[in-house]
């Protein structure tokens, strides 16, 4: 069958940052080409719709799939299918992605027939099925299909992410992908999912918390056919566990790989394995993004973070000692008066790092949706990409743009403008050598892209497409049994902490051989009680082994048969009974501390202390502190805040609104 697929234009934020390559579409055409299908990939990131025109009529595909990642990309793709099925009446239109898995009946509405089914979920297993079935127009017994006329079953993971890595030669014009100065820039993905549970993102709902990694050897293999000079890893949070990241690091030494790397991942992880990191900074490693979302503790725990300021300057701070350029993303409160902008712009401008400002923004998918839509001010879903506003907003909307707009301006000065061109200025001109216009050009680009005029008016537009309004069954209270609901692979995750005795522990707990029962170090377990996702009222990690019945005596009990039976087999005995012990220490001690209420993962539960006691120290603004080392956590940084809002007429101060 012949097959194209398409990825959708750039949203605002890819106009001027980055643009990366549609690896989870080269994906899904890898797995395709495998199953014997003549396919072709285009990116409308890098080509205009006319060559998707010209595509469509040289190469008459039978079947053609949208990449669907981002709510504001519907319109488009709504409108691209119906032309489609005007020029090619019987061809299979499908799409599938992140955020359509959680719309897909809305989109297909819209549609009006011309989208024959959106798969929900991974697309590596479930498109070569449906094209499978498309033959006698089975797709409602697809994993994931859905229909006008019904679902078909839950989707499926792919069994193995080492399976069709991406089929980058399908596309053209790579020299168009970068992020920030590494241009050009490649993608690679060595883990799928997310463990953590933050209120504001969907990544750990579309995976059912899950969370799985390629092969060291497969990561090293994708690695090695990457011809670009930089490489983007894509992980929601890189190297969440040390042995993995220092296994990939070791397969790229012995092959002699070495490129310029950027990565994301959180602030306790860094902490955690900083040596991880260290190893990757030798390797090539320039460029980290940092999540930090929010500077106070209020912010942190509204986000359910599981972390402090206090970490999050520990990590800086360490990103600073191995010499990395920091990306640090601040999440912006539509509730945000002009003295919040203005305390985060001086903030911003101590310290080292690039400071990026996103809008709140609840997405379905997300608990805020559940929490927060039903105060949308639009269903515009153009304006549902964290740079509009689709909250109620404190101040007017045309002021909130502008503050907005003088933040994103200032810091974009700082690392962007004239000034900072004396350390750009060879990057580009290296980059200009080569015939890379990319990162010049974003530089100039900005004033045009980030304009408030230009944001509030994109308020005024027609909407050819309205998200739905938000159901009234959604005003009831978010609980971890309904956070369930919003899983697109509600697969229970099984992580892997317990590493060899894993199935023997398993198989003992569940009462049955070689059971494994999911457990969740690190992190609560999505079915347990107690607060949202397991948390305390201090924002620790809960207790995620209760919920299986799991207790640290009954898996010391478990872990003593293991060992017992170990030590009968073969004249070796006396060796595996020592390695076994000594997992079953590191097993029983990590779950002892779940089921105590700890987390062993979790660097910030040791600070916990230390931060509320910087949080009663005497106070001072940002502007006292040494620019060097203004800190998030100390008490200069936030004592003055919230800042003091005067009553029009009178002398009195109250405290301004808290950030929600």
């Amino acid at each position: 069958m012949r097959v194209l697929l398409v990825h959708p234009s750039a949203l605002m934020y890819s106009e001027i940052f980055l643009r990366l390559e549609p690896l989870g579409l080269e994906r899904v055409a890898s797995a395709v080409l495998a199953d014997g299908h003549d396919v072709r990939l285009i990116d409308l990131q890098v080509y205009d719709q006319a060559e998707l025109r010209r595509q469509v009529a040289e190469f008459r595909p039978e079947a053609v799939g949208f990449g669907l990642n981002y709510l504001a990309n519907v319109p488009e793709v709504v409108d691209l299918a119906r032309w489609v099925k005007s020029v090619l009446p019987g061809c299979l239109v499908f799409c599938g992605g992140h955020s359509v898995s959680f719309v897909a009946e809305h989109v297909l509405a819209h549609a009006e027939g011309a989208i024959d089914v959106v798969l929900k979920g991974e697309g590596e297993s479930a498109t070569p099925r449906l094209l499978a079935a498309a033959k006698d127009r089975a797709l409602t017994e697809v994993p994931g299909a859905v229909t006008v006329e019904g679902a078909g079953p839950a989707p499926q993971m792919v069994h193995s992410l080492d399976d069709h890595l991406p089929a980058r030669h399908l596309g053209g014009r790579r020299r168009k992908y970068f992020i920030g100065v590494m241009d050009p820039a490649a993608s690679i993905e060595f883990t799928r999912g997310c463990p953590w549970d933050c209120s504001f993102c969907s990544a750990w709902t579309f995976y059912g918390r899950s969370y799985r990694r390629l092969s060291p050897e497969a990561a090293a293999e994708d690695m090695a056919r990457i011809t670009e000079p930089g490489v983007f890893i894509v992980d929601d949070v890189a190297f969440i566990k040390a042995e993995e990241g220092d296994e990939i690091a070791r397969q790229l030494e012995r092959r002699g790989i070495r490129k310029q790397y950027y990565l994301e991942t959180r602030c306790d992880v860094l902490i955690r394995n900083e040596e991880v990191f260290r190893r990757w900074r030798r390797l090539g490693l320039n460029y980290m993004f940092l999540g930090l979302e929010a500077l106070d503790e209020e912010g942190l725990r509204q986000f359910r973070k599981r972390s402090t300021p206090k970490v999050n300057n520990q990590a800086l701070e360490i990103a600073r000692s191995m010499g990395l350029s920091v990306a640090i993303n601040i999440i912006a409160d539509p509730d945000w008066d002009e003295a919040r902008f203005a305390f985060v712009r001086e903030w911003a401008m101590s310290v080292p790092e690039i400071v990026n400002i996103t809008v709140q923004t609840p997405y379905p998918g997300t608990e805020t949706w559940l929490t927060e839509s039903r105060h949308l001010t639009t269903l515009d879903y153009r304006l549902f990409d964290v740079q509009h506003a689709v909250l109620p907003t404190r101040l007017p909307l045309r002021q909130f743009y502008e503050e907005l707009v003088k933040t994103q301006s200032v810091l974009a000065r700082k690392h962007l403008g004239v000034a900072a061109l004396a350390k750009t200025g060879g990057i580009i001109a290296r980059q200009l050598l080569r015939g890379q216009t990319n990162f010049a050009k974003m530089i100039w680009k900005f004033n045009d892209v980030y304009n408030a005029d230009r944001q509030y008016a994109e308020h005024q537009r027609k909407a050819s497409y309205l998200m739905p309004p938000p159901a009234p069954s959604q005003a009831t209270p978010v609980t971890p049994a309904n956070r369930k609901a919003l899983y697109v692979h509600a697969t229970g995750p099984a992580h892997k902490s317990l590493a060899g005795c894993g199935r023997a522990l398993g198989g003992a707990l569940a009462g049955r051989p070689g059971r494994v029962v999911p457990v969740y170090f690190g992190m609560p377990s999505p079915a347990e009680d107690g607060p949202v996702g397991g948390s305390s009222e201090d924002g620790s990690a809960g207790a995620s082994a209760s919920a299986s019945g799991v207790s640290a005596v009954s898996v010391a009990s478990a872990a003593r048969d293991s060992v017992m039976s170990s030590s009968r087999r073969g004249p070796c005995s006396r060796r595996k009974v020592r390695c076994a012990r000594a997992r079953s220490r590191i097993a029983t001690s990590r779950l002892a501390a779940v089921s105590s209420g700890c987390d062993p993962f979790d660097a910030a539960a040791p600070v916990e202390a230390a931060a509320r006691a910087a949080s009663a120290a005497p106070r001072a603004s940002v502007s006292d502190m040494p620019s060097e080392k203004r800190s998030l956590s100390s008490a200069a940084t936030w004592s003055a805040w919230p800042p003091k809002a005067t009553k029009p007429g009178s002398s009195e101060t109250e405290p301004s609104q808290e950030m929600r």
